[in-house]
C-alpha cells in the first residue's frame, strides 16, 4: 500500500513547514488543522486511511511555530499561517484536483484558499472558526481587551492548553481585515459546512450566519450546511463517520 512521504517547505523566513503527503489519483484531500492542533490527529488519520482505500492523494502539515514545523509560536500571526497553507496548496498543483478539509480555524483558512486557487475544486469546513480572533476580541471583557491592545499580547484563554501560547494583537487586526474581504471577488467552489449543535467553542450560529449572508450575495452559491449532534471536537464514532462520508463525496 502507498505510504505518506514527509516534506519540508521553506517559509518566508526560511523556517521549514513540515508535513506529509500521500500520492494518488483522481482526487487529493488537504487537511488544514485547527488552532494549536498537530497535523496527525484522529481526523487526519481517518482521512489518510480513506485516501489509501480510494487511491486518492492526501496531505497534512504543521504551521510554523507549531508541531514539527520550525519556529516559535509567538513569532507568527494569522497571515503567516495563511501563507503556510498557501505554500502547501501551491505544492499540490502538480496533482489531481484538491478538496480542502479545514477544521475550526483551519476551516476559516480553507475558505480563503478555496477562493484563491483554481485547482481547489471543493471545500469541507468542519466547525469553521470564521473571524476567530476578531470574535474573541469582541467576546472578552472590555478591560481584558484593552490590556490586550496596550500590551500587544494575551493568551487565547487562561487554561493549561492555551496560557503558554500568547497571541499578538496582530492576530485580531489581520482576522478582521480578512473577514471584511471574505466575499470579495466571490468564486463558486462547492462547499459543505458540518457543525456540531453542541459546540460551545465555536457556536454553530456562526456557520448559519455565514451561509445565510453568502446566499444573499449569490443565491446560487453551491453551499450546504449540515448541523449534527456533536461538540467542537466532533470525534465520536458517529461524528467521524459523518465527517468521512462528507469528505469523500465528490461534486
Amino acid at each position: 500500500m502507498n505510504q505518506s512521504t514527509r516534506f519540508e517547505i521553506p517559509g518566508a523566513d526560511s523556517k521549514r513547514i513540515v508535513g506529509d503527503r500521500l500520492s494518488g489519483q483522481e482526487r487529493q484531500l488537504l487537511f488544514v488543522t485547527g488552532f494549536l492542533s498537530k497535523r496527525w490527529g484522529n481526523k487526519s488519520k481517518a482521512l489518510d486511511d480513506l485516501c489509501k482505500e480510494r487511491g486518492w492523494g492526501f496531505c497534512c502539515f504543521d504551521f510554523r511555530g507549531n508541531g514539527e514545523s520550525e519556529g516559535a509560536f509567538a513569532d507568527y500571526t494569522l497571515l503567516d499561517w495563511l501563507a503556510d497553507a498557501r505554500c502547501v496548496t501551491k505544492m499540490l498543483d502538480d496533482g489531481p484536483p484538491v478538496t480542502i478539509i479545514g477544521s475550526s480555524l483551519g476551516g476559516w483558512l480553507a475558505w480563503l484558499l478555496g477562493q484563491e486557487f483554481p485547482h481547489v475544486q471543493q471545500l469541507v469546513l468542519l466547525a469553521p472558526a470564521f473571524n476567530m480572533m476578531g470574535k474573541r476580541a469582541q467576546d472578552i471583557s472590555p478591560e481584558r481587551r484593552q490590556r490586550w491592545q496596550e500590551t500587544g499580547w494575551m493568551p487565547w484563554d487562561d487554561d493549561a492548553l492555551h496560557k503558554d501560547f500568547p497571541l499578538s494583537w496582530k492576530w485580531v487586526e489581520e482576522s478582521e481585515t480578512l473577514w471584511a474581504r471574505r466575499l470579495d471577488s466571490l468564486k463558486r467552489v462547492p462547499t459543505r459546512i458540518v457543525h456540531g449543535l453542541q459546540d460551545v467553542v465555536i457556536l454553530p450560529k456562526g456557520s448559519w450566519e455565514f451561509t445565510e449572508h453568502l446566499l444573499t450575495q449569490d443565491p446560487r452559491y453551491p453551499i450546504e450546511l449540515l448541523l449534527k449532534t456533536g461538540d467542537h471536537r466532533f470525534s465520536s464514532p458517529a461524528n467521524l463517520q459523518t465527517f468521512l462520508n462528507v469528505a469523500q463525496q465528490l461534486q
